[in-house]
């Protein structure tokens, strides 16, 4: 029960909260047979793997330069990490209406994280080639730490849906 409680206080606070029970038989974007449900179930392996995506998406410039200067990191660490996790989380298991309310919330914050590099580049969270290399890196992460922690054995037939899924 501690661990839960550990596990509930790192992954819940300062965004929207979801009742993943509501509406009863509601299956999300995904559904249960989906693969990432599976990948992302593990807490450990999900956590390892968010630390190895946050180092990977800080080796691109323009990415880390709107972390950098938009996010709140400096201050509320656990805060930013619950944030992220309650997405996750909510756009695997979360109902319909919930997945898609968290995604526009990002959509809408990221439209206001613009600004230039200390290269002079411009950058925009909205740019969807920073987008892909954020969502890869996030995800290709998680992936690896399932297989490295979890599963190895996981097909690569699976393995590919799961980039399928993920995908949308």
């Amino acid at each position: 029960m501690a661990l839960a409680d550990s596990v509930t206080h790192l992954t819940t606070g300062g965004g929207p909260k979801l009742d993943y029970s509501s509406p009863p038989g509601d299956p999300g974007l995904f559904g249960p047979d989906a693969v990432c449900w599976k990948v992302h179930a593990d807490f450990a392996s999900m956590m390892t793997g968010g630390v190895s995506a946050l180092l990977l998406q800080a080796l691109h410039p323009l990415a880390l330069a709107g972390v950098w200067d938009h996010s709140t990191f400096r201050d509320d660490i656990l805060g930013r990490l619950r944030r992220t996790a309650t997405f996750i989380a909510g756009t695997t298991y979360g109902n319909r209406a919930d997945a898609l309310a968290l995604i526009e919330r990002v959509k809408r914050i990221h439209a206001n994280v613009k600004g230039t590099a200390p290269d002079g580049r411009p950058y925009s969270a909205s740019d969807p080639v920073l987008l892909t290399w954020v969502h890869v890196a996030e995800v290709s992460s998680f992936l690896a730490a399932h297989l490295r922690y979890v599963n190895p054995a996981l097909p690569v037939a699976e393995q590919d849906r799961y980039y399928a899924e993920t995908a949308r």
